[in-house]
């Protein structure tokens, strides 16, 4: 592991690689989005174990604004997915 790549610089270059994609159309954002956000949990998990858990609270505040919309999106799904399973209680 190289000294350079702290978790302060991963979380740096994960917030450029998702402000990338904002500009993209949507089509072209669900791959690369899905895998940023599948990165973030090892992420949160390093800078956790590095940093302690400040910083992972800024990191998952950060990652929730950036990915507001999708997440609501993804969200409605769920609760749409519920909804049918359990025949409309949630």
């Amino acid at each position: 592991m190289s000294a350079f790549l702290t978790p302060f610089v991963a979380f740096c270059l994960w917030a450029l690689a998702s402000m990338a994609l904002a500009p993209l159309p949507l089509r072209y954002q669900i791959i690369p989005g899905l895998v940023l956000l599948l990165a973030l949990f090892p992420l949160l998990i390093w800078t956790g174990m590095t940093y302690g858990v400040g910083p992972v609270l800024v990191g998952v505040v950060a990652a929730v604004s950036l990915f507001r919309r999708p997440l609501r999106v993804l969200g409605m799904r769920v609760l749409e997915w519920l909804r049918k399973v359990t025949g409309g209680l949630p």
